[in-house]
C-alpha cells in the first residue's frame, strides 16, 4: 500500500499594506475646502438673526440718529451669541460626524484622504469630537500645533496626536 500525502492548502496571509500619510499641504486645502462650507452654512444661520434684531430700523442712515437702547444691545448681543454658538455646533457635528461615520469631512474626500485610529481603524464619534475640541490646542499654540504635522514622522498635528489619530491616504 502506497500512502501519498497531499500538499497543504496555501492560505494567502494577508500582508499589511504600507500606510501613507496625508502632508501638510493636502491637509491644509481640504481644510480649506471645508471651512468655505461651513461658511455658506454659517451664513444660514446668521443671516437671519441680523433680520430679526431689524439692524436696518437704527436709522444709522439718518441724520437724526438716536442711540440704540440698552434693551437693544442687550439683545443684539445675545442674538449674536446664540448665533455664535449654533455655528459652533453646526462645525463641531460637521467635523464628529463626518470623521466618524464617513472616515473624512467633504474637503478629506475630495483630495482623497481620512482619518483613521492608530491602528488604520475607523474613528468613534467620541474620539472624533475629541480631535474636533483639541484644535483648540492647536491654535493656543499660534497655529504651531497644525504646522508641526509636516515635521513629525507620522504627520501628525498635534490634535491628531492628543486624539491618538492619524490622517492617511486612501
Amino acid at each position: 500500500m502506497e500512502t501519498t500525502t497531499t500538499p497543504p492548502i496555501a492560505t494567502a496571509i494577508p500582508q499589511p499594506r504600507p500606510v501613507s500619510y496625508a502632508g501638510f499641504w493636502k491637509r491644509f486645502f481640504a481644510w480649506i475646502i471645508d471651512h468655505i462650507l461651513l461658511g455658506v452654512v454659517e451664513l444660514f444661520i446668521f443671516i437671519p438673526f441680523i433680520g430679526m434684531m431689524g439692524l436696518g430700523t437704527l436709522g444709522w442712515h439718518r441724520d437724526d440718529f438716536e442711540e440704540p437702547s440698552l434693551e437693544f444691545l442687550v439683545a443684539l448681543v445675545s442674538a449674536y451669541i446664540a448665533a455664535v454658538g449654533l455655528a459652533l455646533l453646526a462645525s463641531w457635528l460637521y467635523y464628529a460626524l463626518m470623521e466618524s461615520k464617513k472616515g473624512a469631512t467633504l474637503g478629506k474626500m475630495a483630495l482623497g484622504i481620512m482619518v483613521t485610529d492608530m491602528h488604520g481603524n475607523p474613528i468613534s464619534f467620541g474620539r472624533a469630537s475629541g480631535r474636533y475640541f483639541a484644535k483648540i490646542v492647536s491654535n493656543i499654540t499660534l497655529g504651531i500645533g497644525f504646522i508641526i504635522a509636516g515635521f513629525t514622522q507620522q504627520k501628525q498635528a498635534l490634535h491628531d496626536i492628543l486624539a491618538g489619530c492619524l490622517v492617511v491616504n486612501k
